[in-house]
């Protein structure tokens, strides 16, 4: 359900990702821009990752998934109020699965970095955790995978966020979650 937070913040984001990082966007066509369950999926690079898709990603709410930790202290209001899903990283979390999934069959956008934690190593990506495609095909939702590249430099052009092409996810969860992977890594490593 979209939070009346998010519908007042979300153009103060857009008009300050814009003008602080200059952010090349492209493939937005391939986000629809209503209806349906919606899993966006890509890697994580930095902790601004999930402020810049809310700028990016248009008037659609997108409920990210978001480490339990974020929701105590300062930050509790803001990832509540932007309608964040929890997770506990130290267990396998059912419940935060659930609760997307939920989301999903009632035709929401869910975010995820299926990495499960910002990349701070010398490797393209960390391997993917098996939540994106689960939930996109137990909700039977369109899977938009997405990158990041560059880096978050003050005014100037140096980030660049593209949507791919939506995937539909099949039976076969670990070989879709190898596919997404590849696909990811693929288009960071500009071979495609």
């Amino acid at each position: 359900m979209d939070t009346i937070f998010y519908k007042v913040v979300r153009p103060i984001v857009k008009g300050l990702i814009y003008t602080l990082f200059r952010p090349t966007v492209v493939g937005l066509d391939n986000i629809p821009k209503d209806g349906g369950a919606l899993v966006l999926a890509g890697n994580h690079t930095k902790w601004l990752d999930p402020v810049m898709l809310v700028g990016v990603t248009g008037k659609r709410q997108v409920h990210f998934l978001a480490k339990i930790e974020l929701f105590k202290g300062i930050t509790k209001p803001i990832v509540k109020g932007m309608g964040a899903i929890p997770v506990n990283r130290k267990i396998h979390d059912k419940g935060a699965l659930s609760n997307a999934i939920e989301a999903l069959k009632n035709g929401e956008c869910i975010g995820i970095f299926p990495e499960g934690t910002i990349n701070r190593t010398e490797n393209v990506i960390l391997p993917f955790k098996i939540g994106a495609v689960k939930m996109s095909k137990e909700a039977n939702a369109t899977l938009v995978p997405f990158v990041i590249t560059g880096k978050y430099k003050l005014f100037r052009k140096s980030l660049r966020v593209e949507f791919l092409k939506p995937i539909k996810v099949s039976d076969d969860l670990d070989k879709e979650n190898q596919k997404l992977m590849e696909i990811i890594s693929k288009k960071l490593e500009g071979k495609n």
